[in-house]
């Protein structure tokens, strides 16, 4: 009998479904909305109704299901609840396995999105073939995956591989969104890179094609690979903290390989060039082999992930 996995990924505008067998073959892809209203009611019976309706178009039955895996924005802890809720999906605490059970009775296993993002990746994307990974996902804020021998690091309250919130900066005198001060995010990410950018141009009048128009990471960037000499400081700033940062994360899990994705990873090769030489400077040196690379599964990670929670948990 053939066996299939469905892995889901609840985004704050569309929820990622996927239909594969346990071998791990993609086999259908799709989306539909996140229905936010009435705080959240709706998502996971739609989550459901979806589901079956792919059943259904497939012949598939419920006992040739193995499970289904769940990827959401928020603490997941080791049992699947939402320890804190879901402020952008309009979610209190609750269970998610046996809220979603309550609509389709397969077996549900859940955790944090970019937890699950990172498993993704080390299952078929950039970490594929390593067991001790740390993916970072460097986008409008910066988000991260701990995979320790094969398995996520949850923590107690589900909060574990939040290395955005490293804190790096004594210095520093605006507010992180979680409320802090100086935290990786501030620096790493898309807006952080943009703060960068401004502070280093508002400190002289030194020539920049980035004074000519609007500032974002992919315009640094791009001068960066045009040999500006601001967009190089910019970038050299960026790197520093971002190395610095994952090497407190080394010197505590001790990882094979860093994979980086989001947004800013778009950038491409020549983002790697200036953060590996920040973190061998900060890396405590028996921690110094970790291996670095992009991310290749892209918005698939969440769904490739959360089918992987589903074939580790039947084993």
């Amino acid at each position: 009998m053939s066996q299939y996995a469905f892995g889901v990924d609840i985004g704050g505008t569309t929820v990622k479904l996927g239909l594969f067998d346990v071998e791990g073959a993609l086999l259908d892809k799709w989306e539909i909305p996140t229905r936010k209203e009435n705080k959240g009611q709706e998502i996971l019976p739609d989550v459901a109704k979806s589901i079956l309706q792919k059943m259904e178009d497939n012949k598939i039955s419920q006992s040739e299901v193995k499970g289904i895996g769940v990827g959401a924005p928020g603490a997941v802890d080791s049992e699947g609840t939402m320890v804190g809720g879901a402020v952008n999906l309009g979610w209190d605490v609750f269970n998610l396995p046996a809220a979603l059970k309550n609509y389709i009775d397969v077996p549900v296993v859940a955790g944090n999105d970019a937890n699950v993002a990172a498993f993704g990746e080390m299952w078929m994307g950039g970490g594929r073939g390593y067991k001790n990974m740390v993916a970072v996902t460097l986008g409008t804020g910066v988000g991260g995956g701990i995979i320790v021998d094969g398995r996520m690091l949850v923590g107690a309250t589900g909060a574990g591989g939040e290395v955005g919130h490293i804190h790096l900066n004594d210095e520093e005198t605006e507010a992180c969104g979680c409320k802090n001060k100086g935290c990786l995010e501030q620096y790493a990410s898309a807006t952080g890179i943009v703060r960068l950018a401004k502070r280093r141009l508002a400190k002289d009048a030194k020539p920049s094609v980035l004074r000519e128009g609007e500032i974002s990471a992919k315009t640094v960037f791009d001068a960066v690979k045009a040999k500006d000499e601001v967009a190089i400081e910019i970038a050299e700033q960026f790197g520093d903290y971002l190395g610095r940062g994952l090497a407190t994360i080394a010197d505590v899990v001790n990882p094979e390989i860093f994979v980086i994705g989001g947004g800013v990873s778009k950038a491409g090769e020549i983002l790697l060039d200036y953060v590996k030489p920040a973190f061998e400077k900060y890396v405590f040196y028996p921690c110094k082999g970790a291996k670095f690379a992009l991310a290749t599964l892209g918005n698939d990670a969440g769904i490739y992930g959360a089918c992987a929670m589903v074939i580790q948990a039947g084993k």
